[in-house]
């Protein structure tokens, strides 16, 4: 019989440590993050998988934009996706992408791969094309559906099958979600293996209101008392239950007592601004607030010197954390 010595044992039970840990690093699926914005997908995944994901890879345009994902996520996303080859990034199980929604070139009627160039879901596709992931999540506007009478939209379904994708979706508001905006998005969830079903989630009851998610010490230079236009707003402004938006030239009531889906340009002044009334006066909401209307949690932060047209403009970008929890725990449990 062979006898282990003291420093055999330790040797062993090192490897087996050392295999235990790469057995765990090997279970985590590896995803990266497209058109990350201000990362609302990946923290959505985040929130589901939990320590079941690695992101290995980032990908967003806006420098504003690059700067508020790196102060919450701890690394700065690289930048033009269409001038990054898809070999340069690393491999991985998992795109998500909330791609922009643009015209697409389809005079030749092939209605797949070819039809995608000169657009972003382009680089989508080829990246799907040569690294093979088992997942692809996106995410677009609701008008998307019926872009171009429905072809953009089948467009890219019909490149997703081409590619070897079962391809399901589903329009989700994000008032279903136990957040109290109106918000409908598209989601498309692909998968690439032998996945013939998937079940969109089930709606939440609501139990957030407005109420909850404003602040209650908002520094004068959100209020509107002092301002020529206050003399137009407290006329229309009357309750603090909900939500009203200056739409340009007039104010329009909220009665569903639901904050108005939020936009890129709310914070430029003309159109969709969202506004409240509270003790103190009559104001716009912060740019906190509105990320709380996203379903970020208390710890997400902007940059302390992001100038505030840029928050609100990444909060209207931006995607509801709900939902994309809740469609990526159903994932989750297929994966």
């Amino acid at each position: 019989m062979v006898s282990i010595s003291l420093f055999d044992s330790h040797t062993i039970k090192s490897k087996v440590v050392e295999k235990m840990t790469n057995k765990d690093t090997q279970s985590k699926l590896k995803a990266i993050d497209l058109f990350a914005g201000i990362g609302g997908i990946r923290q959505g995944f985040n929130n589901a998988f939990k320590d079941k994901i690695e992101f290995v890879f980032s990908s967003e345009i806006d420098p504003h934009a690059q700067k508020t994902y790196a102060l919450n996520y701890g690394e700065i996303p690289c930048g033009d996706i269409t001038k990054i080859n898809a070999e340069d990034i690393p491999q991985h199980d998992i795109i998500l992408a909330g791609f922009p929604c643009q015209a697409f070139s389809i005079a030749g009627y092939r209605k797949g791969f070819e039809d995608t160039r000169g657009t972003l879901f382009f680089d989508v596709a080829r990246i799907a094309k040569y690294h093979r992931p088992k997942l692809l999540f996106l995410e677009n506007v609701k008008g998307f559906v019926g872009h171009d009478e429905g072809r953009t939209f089948e467009v890219v379904k019909n490149t997703l099958e081409e590619l070897g994708y079962r391809v399901f979706y589903k329009l989700l508001n994000s008032k279903d979600f136990n957040i109290p905006q109106n918000r409908e998005r598209i989601y498309i969830v692909a998968f690439l293996d032998d996945i013939n079903t998937f079940e969109f989630p089930n709606t939440i009851h609501s139990i957030i209101t407005i109420q909850d998610l404003l602040e209650e010490d908002v520094d004068e230079s959100f209020y509107y008392n002092d301002k020529p236009l206050f003399e137009k707003l407290k006329g229309e402004i009357t309750s603090q239950e909900t939500i009203y938006q200056w739409r340009r030239q007039y104010v329009r009531e909220n009665k569903n007592n639901l904050c108005p889906t939020l936009t890129a340009n709310m914070g430029t002044g003309g159109h969709n601004v969202p506004l409240v009334k509270d003790r103190k006066g009559i104001r716009k909401l912060t740019p906190q607030e509105c990320i709380r209307f996203q379903g970020f949690n208390q710890t997400f932060k902007f940059p302390s010197d992001l100038a505030r047209s840029h928050q609100y403009k990444q909060a209207g970008n931006s995607v509801t954390v709900n939902v994309i929890e809740a469609i990526a725990k159903n994932i989750y449990n297929v994966l």
